[in-house]
């Protein structure tokens, strides 16, 4: 009797081990299996299906595994019946354990939603792909995917477990690659003040494949919310960026005042005036129009990312007519001599004296002549060695290559304006290609 029941016991722990399950669950498929075997066994034998089968219980002897059949408190167990139960039960055991085990793999999952996994790419069909998360399989729908990533076969990424959702085959755990949640949990596995809780990513605002804005605060005193993210050099936002295929990420400190947040929200655009209109939640902004490309950034993406972050809606207004956010078009200023001053401080004003002796010029007003010994010479030097400046410190502020190598053409485009004879003709010509871009 000792070895029956080790032999049943050692091989009731091994299925649940091998199916993750508790044994009492699969005691619980015995049973349901051992009431449908007597069922099929009383039909095999024509006999007729008591009317009250419902009621029918079935019982497991945990110590020597015998399985007995009761109608009440009778027990009706036909004999030989374990030899038959096993024929016959197998199947639906089986089928019930699968249940168990993918009902105790859902419930893990869970509680795992929210969280970064890694999973190897295992198969596409059609626009969706299914993942090999370990114990279970995730499922990508082409809504959860970036449009720049291509995925291959056995691949090895990080996804985002968004949800648990009923599918045609059952429950399904669905991962991401496009939810700002990803963005979120890289961040988590990187610093370790997100983790301690001294740092938390307050708002966030992602634009899968393109950029990424999200907004930090710290609850300890002397714990720098960007400095975390960013890192040592870099180091922790560039692995971040690194996973994510290089998609640029802003990072900036997160205000209770709308006004100083949409203003830091708009950034790396600099010199930013807020006017709030409360009852509409509508933000009116007033910037140097030297500093509208970089708040609208390409394609308006900087300043709709900083509308989704803030939740506000951002018109703003410089030189040109107010450009709005939630606009299904957004006009892009991409002039170079605009992507030049993008690092203007309040001492350079260059680009603006120029623009303003321009205006003088066009109203017929004399052009007032050089005085105190300082010849035209001197001006044209003055001139160059102020776009220089300006140039540096675009180029310093500069987060693309592109950015840096807009800057450098925009120096030698002004350089060359100072260097003409009527240098306003080639202004004119600058601020014409200005318009046509816009």
């Amino acid at each position: 009797m000792a070895q029956a029941r080790t032999e049943f016991a050692a091989a009731l722990n091994q299925i649940a081990s091998e199916k993750g399950v508790d044994p009492s669950v699969v005691l619980d498929a015995i049973k349901q299996a051992a009431l449908a075997a007597y069922k099929k066994d009383l039909i095999l034998r024509n006999e007729e299906v008591p009317e009250d089968f419902e009621e029918f219980t079935s019982e497991v002897n945990s110590v020597t595994g015998e399985i007995s059949i009761f109608q009440g408190k009778k027990n009706v167990t036909p004999p030989g019946f374990a030899r038959i139960a096993a024929s016959i039960a197998r199947q639906v055991i089986m089928q019930r354990l699968n249940e168990a085990e993918k009902g105790a793999i859902m419930a893990e999952y869970e509680n795992k939603v929210g969280t970064i996994i890694s999973g190897l790419i295992q198969r596409q069909e059609g626009n969706t792909y299914f993942i090999d998360l370990g114990r279970a399989e995730g499922v990508m729908p082409s809504l959860e995917q970036v449009r720049s990533e291509t995925y291959i076969t056995g691949q090895r990424m990080k996804f985002f477990i968004k949800e648990i959702r009923e599918g045609g085959r059952g429950p399904e755990v669905v991962v991401s690659r496009a939810d700002p949640g990803l963005v979120i949990g890289l961040f988590k596995l990187e610093v370790p003040e997100i983790q301690s809780g001294a740092v938390e990513i307050k708002e966030i605002a992602r634009e899968a494949g393109g950029r990424t804005k999200l907004a930090a605060v710290s609850s300890q005193d002397g714990v720098d919310p960007v400095g975390s993210l960013v890192g040592q050099k870099g180091v922790r936002v560039q692995a971040v960026m690194q996973e994510l295929g290089e998609e640029k990420i802003d990072i900036i400190s997160y205000s209770e005042d709308p006004a100083r947040f949409i203003a830091a929200a708009l950034s790396p655009a600099k010199d930013v005036q807020v006017k709030l209109i409360e009852a509409e939640k509508i933000a009116k902004v007033t910037i140097p129009s030297l500093q509208l490309s970089l708040a609208i950034g390409k394609g308006g993406q900087n300043v709709r990312l900083a509308a989704k972050l803030t939740g506000w809606k951002i018109d703003i207004e410089g030189s040109e007519e107010p450009i709005s956010a939630d606009s299904a078009f957004v006009a892009e200023a991409t002039s170079v001599k605009e992507a030049a001053t993008a690092g203007e401080s309040e001492e350079s004003g260059q680009v603006v004296a120029d623009s303003e002796q321009s205006d003088k010029e066009g109203t017929g007003e004399k052009k007032e002549e050089p005085q105190g010994g300082i010849t035209p010479a001197d001006d044209k030097q003055q001139a160059k060695e102020g776009v220089a400046e300006e140039v540096k410190e675009a180029e310093e502020n500069a987060t693309t290559s592109e950015e840096k190598h807009t800057a450098e053409e925009a120096g030698e485009v002004l350089e060359k304006a100072i260097d003409e004879e009527n240098p306003e003709e080639e202004k004119g010509k600058l601020e014409e290609a200005i318009g046509e871009n816009k």
